[in-house]
C-alpha cells in the first residue's frame, strides 16, 4: 500500500510476453545443427493475440484516442441509440464506463498490475474531465467493492452532505425568519444546491483500504488529457450548448466552457482544461485533504458563497458551506444490502442514503414469486429483443410497491431510522410475499400504497432526481467495483472552480419539510446527506450452503430516480432471461416509479411508437405509457464460460458513448 501524498512507486510493469518474444524464444529452444538427432515434436496451439486495451475491428484492432478508423473515442453526433452494439469478452479482467477515453484509462490501469480499485480512481478523473455534465471531484458517488480473496463486499459512501448552517426550509426560503421567498435564480442555480462533495474522500478510502498502486500516478492520465486536450464527444457538446444560457452566470464556467467565438465548445473541437490539471496535481500530491482543505476549499466556499450573476447582475442566493463542512466531511464504510434471489443468487447493493439497494432488493423479492422465465422477450436479437406485456407488466408493478415504500420511508439512517432500526423489516420474506400478492396479472394497480411497516409517522413529498454515470470494473484476481458517481443533474449546479462542476446534489432532498402526516424523512438537516436512488449492484452465485458463492455480475446505471427500474430489468435480463451482458445492457429500459405511467423507451429501435403492440398490450391491463426517450447508462460485467473457461463479458449502454475494454482475444 502507499500513502496518497506519496509518489514513490508507480503502476508495476506490465507482465506480458510480446507474441514476437514469444516466437524468438521457441525458435531458440528448437534450433540446432543439421545432425541434431529428430525429436518428437508435442503439437501446442497458437499463438493468442492480445488486443488488451483495444477495441477489435474488422481489420484487426485500434488504440481508443488514435483517430484511426474505428477510434470509438473520435466524436459524433449523439444518436440516441446505437445500433448493432456486442458483448465483449475478456479473459481476466473489464472496465465498462460511459466515455471510451475513460475506459481506456481504466483498462490501462489493470493492464499495467493495478486493481479494481486503482483503476476506479483513474477513471473518475477522467470522467470528471471527458464528461463534466454527469461526475466529478466537485460531486459525490457511492460503491460496492468485492474483495475476491475474503469474499467480502464492502459499501462505500461519498454521499454529499448539506452544510452545518442548513436548515429544513434551506431549499425553499432565502431565510427562515426574515425571506420566505424562494432562493435566486431557482434552487438548483443558487448555491443553496451545492452539497459538501464526497467522490475524492470516498476514493481515497477505498484506496487506502485495497489500492495496489500508488495514488499519484492514477492521476496521469486525466492530467494529460486535461493539460493536452481532447476532442469534445457529441454528448458533451449536447450538453454544454443545452446549458448555455446557465453557464453564463458563473464567470469561471464561461471562461472555461465557451470557446473563441463566445459559444459552448463544438462537437469534435479540442478542449484543453489547464485548471483542472492543476488541481489533479495537487490531489495526486496530497491526498483528498488538497480538495478539504487549503486553496482548492477556500475556492469551493468562495464560488458557493456567490451572490450575483456576472452576465447580467442579477441575484443568486449564496450557500453557507464553510470550510470546516470540508474539512469535517467523512466517508464512510457502510454495510452491503445482501439478498437472495431465487434460491439461486445473491444480489448486493447500496444501503441508505441510497435508496437504490433497498428499491432494488424490493423489486427482485417480489418478483421471486412470478416464473418470470415464461415472460421472456421474444424474437431475441443483439438490442435484447421484444419485451413480453406480462414481463413488463410484472417488473412495473414490482418496481411500484418498492417505490412506494422507498418515498415513505428511506433516507440517511444516520438521522432517520428505517422502520425497526434496519432494512429486515423492508426485506423480510413474508413481507415480500404480501406485496406480491397484490399484484394482479389482469390490471395495473396505478399507484401503490406503502406497505404498514409500523407506527411511523412520516409524510411522503415526491423528489426529482437527474443525471449521473456509472463504471464497472473487475481486475484480474477477481476484485470488482460496481461505480455510481454523480454530480446530480446535467452540469450540476452550474457553478465551476479551478476547472471542475459543482454537484446540486441537495436538490435531492425534499424542500418541503412536514406534510399533514408528519415529517418527511427526506428532509433537510444539518450535515444530513440526501436521498440518493443510486444502485451499483453486484451479483454471486449462492453456494449450496446459502453463502455467498463466486462472483457473477456487476452493473449498474445513471438516470436518477429511474436508475431502479434500471438496473431491476438489467439483473431480470441477464438471471432470469438469460441474456448475455450486452443484450440485457440494450434490452428496452422499461418500469414504473410510483405513479400510474409505465415508460417504455421509445428511442428503443424495437419501439414502434405509441401503437407498438406493447404499449397497446399495456393499456389494455390499465397502464398509462409513456415512449419518451430513456437515459439510461448502464454497464454491465458477467462471468461465464467460454471454451471451459471462466471469462467475462461486458455490455455498454448503446444510448450513451459507452465502452468495454479488457484483455480480450482475438
Amino acid at each position: 500500500m502507499v500513502n496518497p501524498s506519496s509518489g514513490a512507486s508507480t503502476l508495476p510493469p506490465m507482465r506480458f510476453l510480446s507474441i514476437a518474444a514469444v516466437v524468438a524464444l521457441t525458435l531458440t529452444a528448437c534450433g540446432g545443427g543439421d545432425d541434431a538427432p529428430a525429436t518428437p515434436v508435442t503439437p501446442v496451439d497458437p499463438p493468442v493475440v492480445s488486443t488488451a486495451c483495444e477495441v477489435t475491428t474488422a481489420d484487426g484492432s485500434v488504440t481508443v484516442g488514435s483517430g484511426l478508423p474505428g477510434d470509438p473515442a473520435a466524436p459524433e453526433l449523439a444518436s440516441g441509440y446505437r445500433v448493432g452494439t456486442k458483448a465483449v469478452k475478456a479473459r481476466e479482467y473489464m472496465v465498462v464506463t460511459a466515455n471510451p477515453l475513460a475506459s481506456k484509462a481504466g483498462c490501462e490501469v489493470l493492464k499495467s498490475g493495478g486493481n479494481a480499485i486503482d483503476a476506479a480512481v483513474a477513471v473518475q478523473m477522467v470522467l470528471g474531465l471527458v464528461e463534466p455534465q454527469s461526475s466529478g471531484i466537485g460531486g459525490g458517488a457511492f460503491m460496492l467493492y468485492h474483495d475476491a480473496a475474503t469474499g467480502k463486499v464492502t459499501a462505500y459512501d461519498g454521499r454529499e452532505t448539506a452544510p452545518a448552517a442548513a436548515t429544513e426550509n434551506y431549499l425553499r426560503y432565502i431565510d427562515d425568519a426574515t425571506d420566505t421567498t424562494t432562493p435566486k435564480p431557482n434552487a438548483r442555480s443558487s448555491g443553496r444546491s451545492i452539497g459538501v462533495p464526497g467522490a475524492v474522500r470516498m476514493l481515497e478510502l477505498a484506496h487506502k483500504d485495497h489500492g495496489s498502486a500508488a495514488w499519484k500516478a492514477l492521476f496521469n492520465p486525466a492530467i494529460s488529457l486535461a493539460s493536452n486536450g481532447f476532442p469534445v464527444s457529441g454528448r458533451m457538446a449536447s450538453a454544454l450548448a443545452g446549458a448555455e444560457s446557465s453557464l453564463k452566470h458563473d464567470a469561471e464556467a464561461a471562461a472555461l466552457y465557451f470557446n473563441a467565438q463566445g459559444k459552448t465548445w463544438q462537437l469534435g473541437e479540442k478542449f484543453v482544461n489547464a485548471p483542472y490539471a492543476s488541481a489533479l496535481g495537487k490531489i495526486a500530491e496530497g491526498g483528498a485533504d488538497a480538495l478539504h482543505k487549503g486553496e482548492l476549499a477556500q475556492a469551493i466556499v468562495d464560488k458557493v458563497a456567490s451572490n450575483a450573476s456576472v452576465s447580467d447582475g442579477s441575484p443568486i442566493t449564496p450557500g453557507k458551506m464553510t470550510l470546516a463542512d470540508l474539512a469535517g466531511y467523512e466517508a464512510k464504510r457502510r454495510e452491503a444490502v445482501c439478498t437472495t434471489y431465487r434460491a439461486t443468487y445473491r444480489v448486493c447493493g447500496m444501503p441508505p442514503p441510497s435508496s437504490g439497494g433497498l428499491a432494488v432488493a424490493q423489486s427482485l423479492g417480489i418478483l421471486g414469486h412470478f416464473n418470470l422465465a415464461q415472460y421472456k422477450p421474444t424474437a431475441i436479437d443483439l438490442e435484447g429483443g421484444k419485451p413480453t406485456v406480462m414481463g413488463v407488466h410484472l417488473l412495473s408493478e414490482a418496481n411500484r410497491l418498492a417505490y412506494a415504500d422507498r418515498d415513505k420511508y428511506v433516507a440517511d439512517t444516520d438521522f432517520v431510522s428505517l422502520p425497526g432500526g434496519s432494512w429486515a423489516s423492508m426485506l423480510n420474506p413474508d413481507y415480500l410475499r404480501q406485496r406480491a400478492d397484490l399484484i394482479s396479472l389482469t390490471q395495473s394497480m396505478g399507484v401503490a400504497k406503502a406497505g404498514d411497516l409500523g407506527a411511523v409517522p412520516l409524510g411522503v413529498v415526491p423528489v426529482k432526481e437527474d443525471g449521473t454515470t456509472h463504471v464497472s470494473i473487475v481486475d484480474a484476481k477477481g476484485n470488482a467495483v460496481s461505480l455510481t458517481t454523480t454530480v446530480e443533474a446535467g452540469m450540476g449546479s452550474y457553478h465551476v472552480t479551478n476547472g471542475f462542476v459543482l454537484n446540486n446534489q441537495l436538490t435531492d432532498f425534499a424542500a418541503t419539510p412536514t406534510t399533514a402526516d408528519g415529517p418527511v424523512a427526506n428532509r433537510v438537516q444539518p450535515l444530513k446527506r440526501p436521498r440518493s436512488s443510486m444502485a451499483p449492484t453486484l451479483v454471486f452465485d449462492l453456494n449450496a450452503d446459502g453463502s455467498t458463492g463466486a462472483f457473477k455480475m456487476a452493473t449498474g446505471s445513471p438516470g436518477g430516480a429511474t436508475i431502479i427500474q434500471y438496473v431491476t430489468k438489467t439483473v431480470v435480463g441477464a438471471l432470469d432471461w438469460g441474456l448475455d451482458a450486452q443484450q440485457a445492457t440494450s434490452m428496452v429500459d422499461f418500469g414504473a416509479s410510483n405513479s400510474a405511467t409505465t415508460n417504455v423507451g421509445g428511442e428503443h429501435p424495437n419501439i414502434s411508437g405509441a401503437d407498438d403492440p406493447l404499449v397497446v398490450g399495456l393499456k389494455a391491463m390499465g397502464h398509462t405509457v409513456s415512449v419518451n426517450a430513456q437515459s439510461s447508462g448502464i454497464g454491465t460485467i458477467l462471468r461465464i464460460q467460454d471454451a471451459g473457461k471462466d471469462a467475462l463479458e461486458g455490455g455498454a449502454d448503446p444510448r450513451r458513448e459507452g465502452l468495454v475494454l479488457g484483455d480480450t482475444l482475438k
